[in-house]
């Protein structure tokens, strides 16, 4: 059985997509390391499926780059990145493993437009001297940052913990069986993984990083890049909502922390959260994949309304927010998928607000019938959402998705807390086999190829990259 940990489902990276940016990203850092003792004087890396039809819009080029280079996605300065791609740009050249070889991104990073078998996200490397192939290795991004290379058998089968889950059934026997709660459960099996001081300080970097993150998203205004010229909104909601300004994460408490709000004025508050994560995403700013990035302002923004606007905190209320996040998208991704690329937005915002709902629950005092009843309400009505970005952009319908999941997140939540799990009619993992049933039967055009949807009915002609 596959060991996902959570810090398998929540990555420190760059946006704006998790499967377009981070994956080959990563794939590409895997590969140099692959060819530490080759001898080669050039290389090619060819895209394929929606990797090739989208992925100038997801800076799949950018990151291809970055990764040849040797940066790491979750410590590279994100405010450096446009000068470290205008001089390598500049001097047509890249050292790569102690080999420096021409290199024009333009000619070297090839999107075919074509696919291939294994997966919609395919990314071949090859590396030649004198014309000659020396290597050639094929990767998957296969959703949320996670890849695959072919050939390779990359689960964690080898990891033990105490209680192996696959599936909800398997996670409630463990319960039952341990009477320890959900979190105690999925904390067990952290904890066997890595010592607990590191689980505490990982999780408490995740949750500083979104602050981060939001905060940069209320203080900046502009437009986003890409070509599709979307002005940024977080900035001038936060401040109409606050009548302030702000500099620091201390100063957004105190603006929100003044005063009691209203209904509504919450409703914004958590729109701003999401809308301000997903901005700084679509601007390759650092976020927390979640699972992916796409979907990365929904987990963030139900848990900022939950830390400023409920009334039930209690210690290592955090900590068991991300747990049970956390394990709700490993269930998702062991008996479906994270990737838009093969099951559309249901995928990724889908997932996304039921792994939201599901810890709301739980910090809010819910049972475990309850967390997997209110993640099972907030996937069974994103099902068969489509991922139609106009122009391959993570901007429309992307940024505002984010806060339309996590609204669903809260409606699902609330409603699991007012009733009885056992009249329940559909169960976890049957809303999981469902989805990946009608991913399954999904029309390509509506999985991140930017031909069928709100990407083909809208007409854009973009910059090339």
């Amino acid at each position: 059985m596959e060991v996902i940990s959570i810090f398998d489902i929540f990555k420190i990276g760059v946006g704006p997509s998790s499967s377009h940016t981070l994956g080959p990203w990563k794939a590409a850092l895997n590969f140099t390391a692959s060819i530490s003792n080759l001898i080669f004087d050039k290389i090619e890396i060819r895209l394929y499926g929606s990797l090739s039809k989208t992925g100038k819009g997801h800076a799949t080029n950018e990151a291809i780059q970055l990764g040849l280079l040797g940066y790491d996605p979750e410590t590279i300065p994100t405010h450096q990145i446009t000068e470290i791609l205008k001089q390598l740009h500049s001097k047509k050249k890249i050292t790569i493993q102690k080999n420096t070889l021409l290199f024009d991104a333009q000619k070297h990073i090839v999107f075919t437009d074509k696919s291939k078998k294994g997966h919609p996200n395919t990314i071949k490397f090859k590396i030649y001297l004198k014309e000659k192939l020396i290597k050639e290795t094929t990767y998957y991004s296969v959703g949320g940052g996670f890849i695959n290379k072919k050939g390779e058998n990359r689960s964690n089968l080898s990891k033990k913990i105490p209680y192996p889950i696959q599936n909800g059934s398997q996670l409630k026997k463990h319960i039952e069986k341990s009477s320890l709660s959900i979190s105690e459960v999925i904390w067990a099996n952290e904890t066997a993984l890595r010592p607990e001081k590191e689980v505490k300080e990982k999780i408490e970097l995740l949750f500083s990083t979104m602050k981060h993150t939001i905060l940069n998203g209320v203080t900046t205004e502009g437009t986003l890049p890409g070509g599709l010229n979307v002005v940024r909104r977080s900035k001038v909601l936060f401040e109409s909502l606050s009548k302030t300004t702000v500099e620091t994460w201390e100063d957004l408490e105190i603006a929100i922390y003044k005063k009691t709000w209203n209904f509504s004025e919450i409703n914004q508050w958590i729109s701003c959260f999401a809308m301000a994560v997903n901005e700084e995403n679509a601007a390759m700013g650092r976020i927390v994949t979640a699972p992916t990035n796409g979907a990365a302002g929904v987990i963030p923004s139900v848990l900022l309304y939950y830390y400023f606007f409920c009334k039930h905190q209690f210690e290592n209320d955090i900590e068991q927010f991300f747990l049970v996040a956390g394990e709700i998208a490993s269930l998702f991704k062991k008996g479906a998928t994270l990737s838009a690329a093969m099951g559309g937005c249901q995928a990724e915002i889908g997932v996304s607000s039921a792994m939201a709902a599901g810890a709301l629950t739980n910090v809010l005092g819910g049972s475990y019938e309850q967390v997997l009843m209110a993640s099972e309400i907030a996937m069974e009505h994103h099902l068969g959402l489509t991922c139609d970005p106009i122009g391959g952009l993570v901007q429309i319908p992307c940024i505002e998705r984010n806060t339309m999941g996590a609204m669903k997140a809260i409606t699902a939540s609330n409603l699991a807390l007012s009733f009885d799990p056992a009249n329940s009619k559909v169960d976890l993992d049957t809303v999981i086999k469902t989805m990946w049933d009608t991913a399954k039967s999904m029309d390509s055009r509506y999985k991140e190829t930017a031909e069928g949807g709100l990407a083909f009915n809208i007409s854009v002609t973009l910059p090339e990259c």
